[in-house]
């Protein structure tokens, strides 16, 4: 098949790569805003270069890959699927829970699949976590925790416009605690401070934030983030039931130092870039949009998840700034929300 890709940043530039080695995927055709990496792709990977993403719709793509400017995703998503081409897009769907309602509502009806980029969904730990939970390996949940700690802060410009810490990084947090336990987000709590970089306090945001979570079964999800992590990328997530309790995460490059006296020391590097810790779960994604191209499955990550993952976050930023609990429905939106526990597999 021939795959279209517009924009090609860090993730751009990546995603392209990994598409050019998947067996389904005869060419490409790449475009960015900035022609020096529109060639540089193109030359490094065989690709077609394309002057602009309308460009790219007009060469006959049979799918389109967006890791856009988030200001771009809406227009462009909305572009490929008036063209009647299926979408990846890279998340979040817009800057906005509003923006992105609008997408998910002009998008309804269509026929055509849009997939968005929450790549937690094909990392191998989380899929058996989710296989067990929904197989009833744990029993009646009652905890969730899950963690997202960066090697180190982002620049002060991508701050700037990140939207904040819990929409931008917890965010992901958010998304696998609904696949995992196909559950629902009733009500938030959330905090944070800085401890570091004294940008992103100018900013309004927080460096080290976490959020209490219920779920609408009575499941406590506890999310922890932070932007200092010296000892590497450290994702885990951590399921409790009354029959067993599970993580996933949890290897032999977890950046975490044990001090129990004889405790093994790793014999490989920590994971320390979110590149290397999901490489896997990116091809996986990737593939799984090529099955989603070729008519084999539908999306794995609806428009529909992405805005209830935005959801959430709104509500923990409203609750970092208000200092008080918000309920889910205080936030726009719970009409689109899907069912968490329905189909989606990676």
């Amino acid at each position: 098949m021939r795959i279209g890709i517009m924009g090609l940043g860090r993730i751009g530039a990546f995603h392209a790569e990994t598409l050019a080695g998947l067996d389904g995927v005869g060419s490409l055709v790449v475009t960015d805003p900035v022609d020096a990496a529109t060639a540089a792709v193109a030359g490094r990977l065989g690709a077609e270069p394309a002057a602009s993403p309308e460009a790219v719709l007009a060469a006959g793509v049979d799918g389109v890959v967006i890791a856009a400017a988030t200001d771009a995703h809406p227009g462009l998503i909305l572009a490929a699927v008036r063209a009647g081409v299926p979408v990846f897009c890279e998340k979040p769907v817009a800057r906005t829970v509003e923006e992105s309602l609008a997408v998910a509502r002009a998008v309804e009806g269509s026929g055509v699949e849009v997939q968005i980029g929450y790549n937690r969904r094909f990392d191998p730990g989380c899929a058996a976590a989710r296989a067990a939970v929904l197989g009833g390996e744990l029993g009646t949940l009652h905890t969730v925790r899950s963690t997202t700690l960066d090697p180190a802060p982002p620049p002060a410009a991508y701050v700037a416009v990140s939207g904040g810490i819990f929409r931008d990084c917890a965010v992901h947090d958010f998304d696998i605690v609904r696949w995992v336990t196909g559950r629902e987000v009733t009500e938030v709590y959330a905090t944070g401070g800085n401890r570091g970089a004294a940008y992103i306090a100018g900013a309004g945001d927080a460096d080290t934030a976490s959020a209490l979570l219920t779920l609408d079964d009575g499941t406590i999800a506890v999310v922890s983030n932070s932007r200092h992590n010296a000892r590497g990328h450290d994702v885990r997530l951590e399921v409790h039931g009354m029959k067993d309790s599970i993580a996933a995460g949890r290897d032999e490059r977890l950046p975490l130092r044990s001090v129990e006296p004889g405790a093994a020391v790793p014999g490989v590097a920590p994971h320390h870039f979110f590149l290397d810790r999901f490489a896997a779960a990116y091809r996986a994604e990737l593939t799984a949009f090529t099955e989603v191209v070729a008519g084999r499955r539908a999306s794995p990550c609806t428009l529909a998840d992405a805005v209830e993952a935005s959801r959430i976050a709104e509500a923990c930023t409203r609750s970092f700034h208000e200092h008080r609990p918000v309920r889910l429905d205080e936030i726009p939106g719970g009409r689109l929300r899907p069912d968490p526990s329905g189909g989606r597999t990676g």
